[in-house]
């Protein structure tokens, strides 16, 4: 078997890996990153948020990907029964990004990468892991598979587990937990969505609800060159009941949202549609003895609020000072600089996410008179600023999302 020896050893190239990467690479750390998919490759989560730029901004990343010609992404639009509910992000309370982007994450993701390598790390794609070895102290050992069947071993100080859903280490030592959430089911694909409707605004991500499921929604993400992402959200059991191959069920289903049935009317399915069910999950511990847990191997929950890749980044920064402290022989503050904050930022997330669930949060965002100063609250949190604890609903999200839940219900006084 092939030996090697790097630093550390990064499992997946996503936009946790490759800035991972490339922040350790400027420390002077040898940083080897394992793909086991080839670049440029299809991933769903194109909506950033705000926060996104300023992680983008503080790891040196943003210059890589600023000149893409990504479609410019100003707010969100919630759309029941033809009634609007829209929000932007020059409205919000917390001080930052007033837009981001809406992205083809093929693209993405791939230049992302490439700014790691150009910092100095290396890539190696077509690369599976197939085991880790932890039990010697500050030498982990990776048993590595190659696409042509090549296994190579790579020794390592510490590793990082940037692999998504993949989750290689939380399968590999037990880490996974049972999500909280019920179990749903996923519909998506790209297609060249041909939308001429003169109020359709682009630079908005639209989100649908079922008309008369309302554990049922939608989304519309308008991307450059005319094409947009689209899904949608629900029990399994419910996607499953209509006949036909994936890209048909979507199509029934997205006919049955008024304003999506509109919009796309002339839109050409023209790529694979995916599906994935029993999406959510928990992890124990987001770091261990010589690996931490990065995006959404840390855990996931639903992408009704486009969390993925802000999680994803956010991760990357704070694990930076524990690793490099760890490797230099200093006494790393994972619990304070790390598991802390980013629990913080997944719970609130989850908090507004089980709101949506329950049908509550939407007649908050569908409130016809809403209180200026909350509504500003509002638009930081979809904006992705979910650490700032200046803001009422990120210091005590459940006490005061349930009030003003009840507070805006139907019926209250």
């Amino acid at each position: 078997m092939n030996r090697q020896h790097t630093d550390i050893a990064i499992i997946g190239a996503g936009p946790a890996g490759a800035t991972m990467a490339a922040l350790l690479a400027d420390r002077g750390w040898r940083v080897t990153v394992l793909e086991r998919s080839h670049f440029p490759r299809f991933a769903v989560g194109e909506s950033l948020l705000p926060r996104c730029m300023d992680a983008l901004a503080a790891a040196g990343m943003l210059q890589a990907v600023e000149n893409a010609g990504y479609q410019i992404k100003r707010g969100v639009t919630f759309s029941e029964n033809d009634r609007d509910a829209s929000f932007t992000f020059d409205e919000q309370f917390t001080p930052g990004w007033s837009w981001t982007w809406q992205v083809q994450r093929a693209d993405f993701d791939h230049r992302l990468a490439r700014e790691a390598e150009r910092r100095g790390a290396a890539l190696r794609f077509g690369q599976t892991v197939a085991s880790v070895d932890f039990a010697t102290p500050g030498a982990p050992r990776l048993s590595i598979v190659a696409d042509d069947g090549t296994r190579t071993e790579l020794a390592a100080r510490f590793v990082c587990d940037a692999s998504g859903s993949a989750r290689v280490l939380p399968r590999l030592l037990g880490l996974d937990r049972p999500g909280s959430a019920p179990s749903r089911a996923a519909l998506f694909t790209h297609v060249a969505d041909r939308i001429d409707d003169p109020d359709y605004q682009r630079d908005r991500i639209l989100i649908g609800i079922h008309p008369e499921q309302p554990d049922v929604w939608y989304w519309l993400i308008g991307l450059a060159d005319g094409r947009a992402s689209v899904g949608m959200i629900g029990p399994p059991e419910w996607l499953q009941a209509a006949d036909g191959p994936p890209v048909e069920r979507l199509r029934h289903y997205l006919a049955q949202e008024p304003r999506l049935a509109r919009l796309l009317a002339q839109a050409e399915f023209d790529s694979r549609v995916g599906q994935t069910e029993n999406y959510a999950y928990d992890i124990a511990a987001l770091h261990g003895r010589d690996y931490a847990l990065l995006g959404n191997a840390a855990g996931f929950v639903d992408p009704i609020f486009s969390s993925g890749v802000t999680i994803a980044l956010e991760s990357a920064l704070r694990a930076v000072e524990p690793i490099d402290d760890q490797l230099r022989g200093a006494a790393p503050d994972w619990q304070t600089r790390f598991e802390g904050p980013i629990r913080d930022g997944q719970r609130v997330f989850t908090r507004f996410i089980a709101a949506w669930y329950r049908g509550a949060l939407k007649h908050v965002l569908f409130n016809p008179a809403p209180d200026p100063a909350i509504r500003t609250m509002l638009s930081s949190i979809l904006a992705g600023y979910v650490w700032d604890t200046n803001n009422p609903y990120v210091a005590g999200p459940e006490r005061r999302l349930d009030t003003l839940c009840r507070l805006c219900a139907p019926g209250s006084s």
